[in-house]
């Protein structure tokens, strides 16, 4: 999530429900200036989000005496990643299915661009089909929507599945040198960068079967549009419950997000196509 959200909160959090702040970008009004003149300043004002920390995911899990004895392997400590990757996987699908309802209309489908409307990004029952020939006009497509939102250009980014992903490494950009950035390999999902985007590829966005193939939801933007607020409140270590003997680990990940600036992010309907 921090790559494409606001994680700069103000508050603690201590439990589910509590309330954090986050403060957005203010807005500085230009003026025209005549020489001689006398000039005027203004204070400006950072809006304060208010995001309630309103979900959480638990877990409870430990390991008899025996096994722990028997075997070489500490599964403790492993169970211990696989529960964090896990939540990481269940949070980061939530959020990113949770977007594109909350997006601005003219972010998305077939005639977005709040200045133009001459951009197809796909619609239900007529998604747009992505190929290696032409993945790169719709990146594109969605920098151009973005610029029609005066959307900073700095820090924007675009999620696509592992499919779409490979159509962009096999397209005219697979040189690691032309998507800005010196290495070929993969990091943290990380690709590149193509047109101002941060490029990055997920399995977790939100996919569907539409006249029978399998379309995805690919999410584009500025971190600006989405906040997001998480803390690990509860870490107990439980030797010897009454009822077993044995160690056991129950742990509380509470969270929560909001989009805040719905312009600022959209979404391309995409059929990715190998040839």
């Amino acid at each position: 999530m921090p790559h494409i959200s606001n994680t700069d909160y103000e508050g603690e959090i201590r439990n589910f429900g509590d309330k954090v702040y986050i403060r957005t970008r203010g807005s500085v009004t230009i003026k025209k200036y005549q020489k001689g003149q006398k000039i005027d300043y203004e204070r400006v004002e950072s809006p304060v989000v208010e995001l309630e920390i309103n979900k959480g995911n638990y877990w409870y899990y430990g390991i008899d005496d025996v096994d722990k004895y028997q075997s070489d392997i500490d599964l403790m400590n492993q169970w211990a990643e696989d529960a964090t990757e896990q939540e990481k996987t269940i949070v980061d699908t939530e959020v990113l299915a949770d977007i594109k309802s909350q997006v601005a209309t003219i972010n998305k489908g077939t005639a977005a661009g709040r200045v133009s409307a001459a951009y197809n990004l796909g619609t239900s029952g007529s998604p747009v089909e992505l190929t290696e020939s032409n993945i790169i006009k719709y990146i594109l497509f969605a920098g151009g929507v973005l610029d029609e939102q005066n959307i900073p250009e700095t820090d924007r980014y675009m999620v696509m599945p592992s499919l779409a992903a490979v159509l962009l490494k096999a397209s005219d950009i697979k040189d690691a040198s032309m998507m800005g950035d010196g290495k070929s390999t993969l990091r943290n999902g990380r690709i590149g960068m193509v047109d101002r985007f941060t490029i990055y590829s997920s399995n977790l966005l939100p996919k569907t079967s539409d006249g029978g193939s399998t379309c995805w939801d690919i999410i584009f933007g500025h971190p600006c549009g989405l906040t997001f607020a998480s803390q690990f409140t509860e870490l107990d270590y439980i030797e010897h419950p009454e009822t077993t003997f044995g160690k056991f680990v129950k742990g509380l990940h509470v969270y929560g997000y909001k989009v805040v600036k719905s312009d600022a992010i959209g979404v391309v309907y995409a059929k990715p196509v190998l040839t």
